[in-house]
């Protein structure tokens, strides 16, 4: 496998089709230097895109929400993803629209003259987490927290935030787990480093309130497909000690989809039947 940076194919950049290996930009990007981007993933099955346009929409929240404005509507990202799709011949892909400042008369912190730039990759990527929807997922606890919502627009999907995802999961993939699970700043279960999470106990489900991390889109799904099978779920502060008491347990997100996990830490979980349910149940409607 290439690098990202060394592949064929055409990426969408600021309106047009560019070739792959020339989709760059300056070092004095503003985004490289303070963070200033936002992006979305999004999976492609069978040519169309799930929940597309609410990625969309979520793009253009998230700029607002670190302060910058996207030139583009939601019809004109939709219609971009769907440019860079046909441009390479996919079906089945992985899609990547990101926003940020680009370089111009700014490069210290305030950065209100440099435009706003925009671009939509797509590539084939399998299995997030390998092989872990049949025996589930190893996850390590990560030392460092999900911040206050007072510190960082936590319902933007903001490439600053993933700063401790990034250090979390290389500390766990050292310690042989496939990514690591994170508390709060309150010291409550929170998610994984990209992905949401949720716990089975007694046939009903719990999973942590999102008011200080991301309320995935696939998590909000899955919390529908439970609900329409009349499956209780508590959507509640989760406190450490009660995983121990947790039979089951499974990860949710546009790369993960639906990943049981099988270990967090020292405490075990079985990949059981409501899991392994829900995995199938999400293959066959992003498939429908």
């Amino acid at each position: 496998m290439t690098g990202y940076d060394d592949r064929d194919g055409f990426i969408w950049m600021d309106g047009k089709l560019v070739p792959w290996r020339e989709a760059n930009v300056h070092l004095l990007t503003h985004a490289l230097h303070y963070a200033s981007s936002v992006f979305e993933g999004e999976r492609a099955y069978g040519g169309r895109i799930f929940k597309s346009r609410e990625h969309s929409e979520r793009l253009r929240t998230s700029a607002s929400l670190i302060d910058f404005e996207i030139p583009y509507s939601v019809d004109e990202i939709e219609a971009a993803k769907a440019q860079v799709m046909q441009a390479n011949g996919m079906t089945d892909a992985y899609v990547r629209a990101l926003a940020w400042r680009g370089a111009g008369e700014d490069m210290g912190v305030a950065s209100r003259r440099n435009p706003v730039r925009m671009a939509v990759a797509a590539w084939e990527w399998g299995a997030y987490y390998g092989d872990a929807k049949m025996k589930g997922a190893k996850l390590d606890i990560s030392k460092w927290k999900r911040p206050s919502p007072e510190t960082a627009p936590s319902q933007a999907k903001a490439a600053g935030l993933y700063m401790i995802c990034t250090m979390s999961k290389h500390a766990a993939e050292a310690k042989g787990c496939s990514d690591a699970m994170m508390f709060d700043y309150r010291g409550y279960v929170a998610e994984a480093t990209g992905a949401n999470i949720f716990f089975v106990r007694d046939g009903e489900v719990h999973t942590p309130k999102p008011d200080c991390f991301l309320n995935g889109i696939t998590r909000q799904t899955v919390i529908g497909m439970l609900h329409d099978r009349q499956i209780k779920v508590h959507e509640r502060h989760i406190m450490p000690e009660e995983l121990e008491g947790f039979q089951q347990c499974w990860l949710t997100g546009t790369a993960a989809e639906v990943t049981p996990v099988g270990q967090i830490g020292d405490y075990s979980f079985e990949v059981g039947a409501l899991a392994r349910e829900m995995v199938d149940a999400y293959e066959k409607l992003v498939r429908a």
